[in-house]
């Protein structure tokens, strides 16, 4: 389906049934200044759920809607079953963006709404370090011709893995530029020499669980937190706080924990917010917990005074020009974010003296964009490319906001170097001046949209070398997850008597 050519409100879809699986049409729509999702099993009776919050900001949203093609190297090629058949298949939209490895099932916590961990699986599942160069050679070869820039190792808890270091340096070997560690953080905090082992491995940042500034809604964590903080920062090693939010729980911590990582810019690279999704030990009361990403966004705006306001925030296609046009400039693929407009949104802060000051308050974002396009469109006919660009690039100044620039910050450098450069350096001291803040809402049973899942850009290695969105792999978790991991993994008891441990021994308490 071409979101662009597509009926706007109401659209149809499909969903999968929540209690079977069967996949079933659905019809999204607008009611009360909401986007809700609603559908009918023929065996299990019609189901009604909140899919966006707030509709204007979903029509905002839908603007930034981008049509990348299918994926050029599928593993599956016959007919496509989505989301039954992922692998990627030959109707998958968008390159790999974030390749997941899960390195362990294993975990030293317990927490009450987590996806997975291996004393409930009932094995463990951890891949060997050949095998998991393996996987990111398969996953290099199915991303032709763009390849694989960004790896993240999860779990389970990474940090057990008494290999992670010589894990990291190999998958540096293999040409990846970023890697990010999914941490509690537990034992960086108890092991002060981890943290610098990571960043001299190879590790760019810390993608870390972080739900609250205080022990209640902060359990896993919270006691570690200025231990790691102190690590983190003697290494140079960024990092990245993970809340995930359920509403009732700890839906009022948003605007503190921005706060908490604005005070720890200098080694706190962005939040990223996770609404939370009923999958996993996630209990299944919907209508208690839900939350969507306006609403949270709402929640910052509202605890911080409307310093950061909702007007801020953009979803993730929306960047897709910039890749157009670096790819008319070098001649060369890229790789281009394309993910569906519905998945997340996102803005940046930079600090002035005390003031948060968001990007959009000194360049007008849309603005910018329309002038990106303009020049894609001039630069298709001109042979002096790089000319005709930097002479374009002259209009920066219609759409940059001298009176509202932080001190100091260089804009306009740091945009043409983006543009001319293209490479981490530039984007590296972008992100060194500012706070990313996104918002990233992965879905259950309840509201699910397969056309989601067909542009889906966060993709978990298997063994067999399929790549599988996230979307699939933790949602319909008895074909992809659990199925995959079983099938590779050891018993608890071959585990523990291969590896002299128990696995009892990894928790930590509560």
């Amino acid at each position: 389906m071409d979101l662009k050519t597509q009926n706007f409100l109401p659209f149809q879809t499909n969903s999968l049934c929540p209690k079977c699986r069967k996949l079933i049409p659905a019809k999204v729509f607008e009611e009360k200044g909401k986007i809700l999702i609603e559908k009918t099993c023929p065996e299990h009776g019609e189901f009604r759920d909140v899919y966006w919050e707030d509709a204007e900001m979903f029509k905002k949203a839908f603007n930034f809607a981008y049509e990348a093609p299918s994926i050029s190297k599928p593993l599956i090629t016959e007919k496509p079953n989505c989301p039954f058949s992922c692998g990627l298949c030959s109707i998958h939209q968008g390159h790999t963006a974030l390749l997941n490895i899960v390195v362990t099932n294993r975990c030293n916590l317990k927490c009450w709404y987590c996806f997975f961990y291996a004393q409930r699986a009932g094995y463990v599942y951890e891949p060997s370090l050949k095998a998991i160069i393996e996987m990111i050679r398969k996953a290099k070869a199915q991303n032709q011709p763009v390849g694989i820039k960004a790896v993240q190792l999860t779990g389970g808890e990474p940090t057990l893995r008494d290999d992670l270091i010589d894990i990291v340096k190999a998958i540096k070997k293999e040409g990846i530029t970023y890697i990010q560690l999914n941490t509690n953080g537990i034992l960086l905090a108890k092991n002060k020499r981890l943290a610098k082992k990571l960043r001299k491995a190879g590790v760019n940042v810390l993608y870390l669980s972080f739900d609250g500034v205080d022990a209640k809604t902060n359990p896993k964590n919270y006691d570690y937190i200025p231990e790691i903080l102190e690590n983190c920062r003697e290494a140079n090693l960024g990092m990245v706080l993970v809340p995930t939010v359920i509403k009732g729980v700890n839906d009022s911590q948003v605007g503190e924990i921005l706060k908490f990582a604005f005070k720890n810019i200098d080694i706190v690279r962005g939040v990223n917010f996770q609404p939370v999704s009923f999958i996993g030990s996630m209990p299944e009361e919907v209508q208690k917990f839900r939350i969507t990403i306006p609403e949270v966004i709402k929640e910052i705006e509202r605890q911080l005074d409307k310093q950061i306001k909702r007007e801020d925030f953009y979803p993730v296609p929306c960047v897709a020009p910039i890749s157009n046009l670096v790819k008319i400039l070098t001649g060369t693929p890229q790789f281009t974010l394309s993910t569906h407009f519905a998945c997340g949104m996102a803005t940046y802060v930079f600090k002035d003296g005390e003031k948060i000051v968001p990007i959009t308050r000194f360049i007008d974002v849309e603005g910018f964009l329309k002038l990106i396009e303009k020049e894609i469109e001039e630069l298709k006919f001109n042979r002096s490319r790089k000319l005709t660009l930097l002479k374009g690039m002259f209009n920066f100044r219609n759409v940059i906001k001298k009176r509202n620039l932080p001190t100091d910050l260089k804009v306009r450098k740091i945009l043409l170097d983006i543009l001319l450069k293209h490479d981490y350096q530039s984007l590296g001291e972008f992100h060194n001046k500012s706070l990313f803040i996104g918002l990233m809402h992965f879905m259950d049973l309840y509201n699910y949209d397969v056309e989601r899942v067909k542009r889906c850009q966060i993709h978990y290695s298997s063994p067999d070398g399929r790549l599988i969105p996230f979307c699939a792999f933790n949602v319909l978790s008895e074909i992809y997850r659990d199925k995959i991991q079983k099938e590779y993994s050891l018993t608890i008891e071959e585990w523990e008597e291969k590896t002299g441990k128990k696995l009892k021994d990894d928790f930590i308490k509560q």
